[in-house]
């Protein structure tokens, strides 16, 4: 089993233990230290509100579980995926991607358990994406923390491996940006360049807009209510230029 170093978390009420509990009995989990599992649904602005300063976020958790979830998503489609590397790459890309851990996070339901700040919750906190899908990268985390790298990898391919079995039948979201960037490697040995070149609204609620260039060539803008869709966009936008979609 793993071994824990100590995390900041803050006094769990009765309330809260049930909660968690009922998290646990949905999911087949089981911690030996329930404070770990709490720490997960920390998000940085409840932290930052939070008076005691012996409150800390989930974000070392975050980092944790993202190299969790690429090795056991690797590990998978090298056993059981045909395909080249290059293949393997798309689809991994696919699955470890933002899009992909917020619909674990809502098969999960891990806003019911999230615990963020007031004006982030007022902002609509608690249904972003990019929000869930950290957490869900630290509820990884702390399941290998807590029960070792088999329950970690049993627990994150029962989440995954449909959406990789989506992958591979083609009923998911295509990864434009990865596309148009192994195409400019092959074609040209370098990669694209993407810029942002305006941002509008308030911000718990902007529109991003990207051009991305390449063999002195700018496509775009295209718009985005991330960076990351921006990117999407305009990768997108770029492959129909080019007759490649």
């Amino acid at each position: 089993m793993a071994k824990t170093i100590s995390m900041k978390a803050p006094f769990i009420s009765e309330d809260r233990k049930r909660e968690l509990s009922f998290f646990q009995s949905k999911t087949g989990l089981s911690f030996s230290d329930v404070s770990v599992l709490d720490n997960a649904f920390i998000h940085s602005s409840y932290a930052n509100e939070a008076r005691s300063r012996d409150v800390s976020d989930n974000e070392r958790l975050e980092f944790l579980g993202d190299s969790i979830l690429s090795v056991v998503t690797s590990e998978w489609l090298y056993n059981n995926i045909q395909g080249d590397e290059g293949e393997c790459t798309r689809i991994r890309s696919l699955v470890v991607s933002e899009d992909a851990l917020y619909e674990v996070a809502t098969n999960l339901e891990l806003d019911k358990y999230l615990k963020i700040g007031h004006g982030e919750e007022l902002s609509g906190g608690r249904k972003k994406k990019a929000i869930l899908a950290d957490c869900t990268e630290a509820v990884f985390a702390a399941v290998y923390l807590d029960m070792g790298f088999e329950k970690a990898k049993e627990f994150v391919l029962s989440q995954i491996v449909p959406i990789i079995e989506k992958v591979v039948n083609s009923n998911y979201k295509r990864d434009y940006k990865t596309e148009l960037q192994e195409y400019v490697q092959k074609r040209y040995k370098k990669v694209p360049t993407y810029e942002m070149v305006s941002s509008e609204g308030p911000e718990h609620d902007q529109t991003f807009s990207y051009t991305v260039s390449f063999q002195s060539k700018t496509y775009g803008p295209a718009k985005g209510h991330n960076k990351k869709d921006a990117e999407q966009n305009v990768a997108k936008l770029a492959l129909e230029s080019l007759k490649l979609i």
